[in-house]
């Protein structure tokens, strides 16, 4: 089966203080996380005295049952769901990984990428370390329990200090929650209340399932504790600049979600098509999205064009990972699998089709020969709400190497010939920019190769070894 033509968010944190229903808090704030990571879930929770865990690979729904939930005591709970690369989605990288060492229990998730996880694991490997996954968060652990500073929070600041990339962590002891975000801010993480209880969560889509109330976000380089004492923070990392993931606006968070300094996902998405038609404006009929990833940006396009907008192409949201291809052989079986055009509504009409990114290409090609014989439209035109992906991401997100990036070797022209689209547009970088607030915060590596924490091209092989 051919590799799935789509960026992903590798992981999605959630904790809970204070609540009698931590765990079964926890559970439901990962079900709504589900979408940034689908191959492994855990949960660990404290009663105060100890810490009890329940992780398996699959999806938090199919993990966690009412009977392994009673098995998580306590009113502290914190939950990872985990996305991995092909070849290391196995139990033994399923987070939170819960350790003891001198000063007592400790569990830790983590979302986001070292890119000196190789460098790190060399050392303490030389030290005598001994590991049992293949993650680089374990490198954490082993940093924090080899440091010689005498508290728990010294000990974390001591190793935070020592990574370089991406690491939004969420830390628990039999007694507190710890949470800290990497001085470049790459991955999002709020902090949120919900019944005199503190939350925190990768996204806020994963407080208003729960009813929490937003309340802010963890600052980058900041360090919050919630314990019986309250909320305490301190900002012991610094870096020259802030590099907020400008693709979780793009691709990753759910549109509903609220990151980086309160932006909602779908204003911005929507804003990014508003701005794509002002920069390529097309004669057309009729404007349709690649659901789901491109619905906000097509409703933007159609929307500031005039162009009407509908869905010219349904998605099948029942399709699983895994599935049993038939013998004779069908053209396009994966996409017609998840996605149909509706002939009625494209036959003999000049459409644009708008999606987010593109990868590989590979999809994109089958979607429009989909929507062109199978839909029986005159004209496809191709709009893609984000620049030409042209780097890959050492920062928490699966991506392919720069030699799979169509866009990295092939000019836009080739790309359209490729795709076989009559016409084939990218927002800019500068348009996609001017849409977010205070644009120079944002990490925009993927599409410029200006890589925050130093050119990583070299890293490359050392980072596969950990993801």
């Amino acid at each position: 089966m051919e590799k799935p033509d789509k960026f992903h968010d590798e992981c999605g944190i959630f904790g809970v203080y204070g609540h009698p229903e931590a765990a079964n808090l926890t559970y439901l704030g990962l079900h709504a996380l589900q979408h940034r990571g689908q191959e492994g879930a855990g949960i660990c929770s404290s009663d105060g005295r100890q810490l009890y865990i329940e992780k398996s690979v699959g999806l938090v729904a199919d993990i966690f049952s009412e009977k392994k939930l009673k098995r998580l005591p306590g009113k502290i709970a914190i939950g990872h769901t985990r996305y991995s690369t092909a070849g290391s989605s196995i139990l033994k990288n399923v987070q939170p990984i819960m350790v003891n060492f001198s000063l007592g229990p400790l569990a830790i998730g983590h979302n986001g990428n070292l890119v000196n996880a190789g460098e790190l694991k060399k050392n303490l490997e030389a030290d005598g370390a001994i590991f049992q996954s293949t993650s680089d968060s374990e490198v954490i652990v082993h940093l924090i329990a080899n440091s010689r500073e005498s508290s728990l929070y010294e000990r974390i600041i001591d190793a935070t200090r020592k990574l370089y990339g991406a690491y939004s962590l969420l830390m628990m002891t039999e007694k507190e929650i710890i949470a800290v975000r990497d001085p470049y801010g790459f991955r999002p993480l709020s902090i949120g209340t919900f019944d005199g209880s503190y939350v925190v969560a990768s996204e806020t889509c994963a407080f208003d399932l729960i009813d929490a109330r937003y309340l802010r976000d963890v600052e980058p380089g900041e360090m919050v504790i919630i314990n019986d004492q309250g909320v305490k923070s301190f900002k012991p990392l610094h870096a020259p600049r802030k590099a907020f993931c400008i693709f979780e606006f793009v691709y990753f968070a759910r549109p509903d979600s609220y990151i980086f300094k309160n932006q909602n996902v779908n204003s911005i998405r929507k804003e990014l098509g508003r701005q794509l038609a002002r920069e390529n404006p097309t004669e057309a009929d009729l404007v349709i999205p690649v659901p789901d990833s491109g619905v906000p940006s097509a409703i933007g396009y159609a929307e500031e064009s005039g162009i009407p907008f509908d869905f010219g192409l349904i998605r099948n949201h029942y399709v699983g990972r895994t599935f049993i291809e038939p013998k004779q052989t069908i053209r396009h079986f994966g996409v017609k699998l998840k996605l149909n055009p509706v002939k009625k509504l494209l036959q003999g009409k000049r459409v644009l089709v708008i999606d987010d990114s593109i990868v590989r290409g590979t999809t994109s090609k089958k979607i429009v020969k989909m929507i062109r014989e199978g839909g029986g439209a005159k004209e496809v035109h191709m709009k893609i709400s984000s620049p030409p992906t042209i780097g890959p991401c050492f920062y928490g997100i699966d991506t392919p190497t720069r030699k799979e990036l169509i866009a990295a070797t092939h000019s836009v022209e080739e790309i359209r010939k490729y795709i076989s689209s009559d016409s084939l547009n990218y927002l800019s970088l500068e348009g996609l920019l001017q849409v977010v607030s205070n644009p120079e915060e944002y990490c925009a590596a993927c599409f410029n190769n200006n890589y925050p924490v130093f050119s990583p091209e070299e890293k490359a092989e050392q980072i596969v070894l950990f993801k």
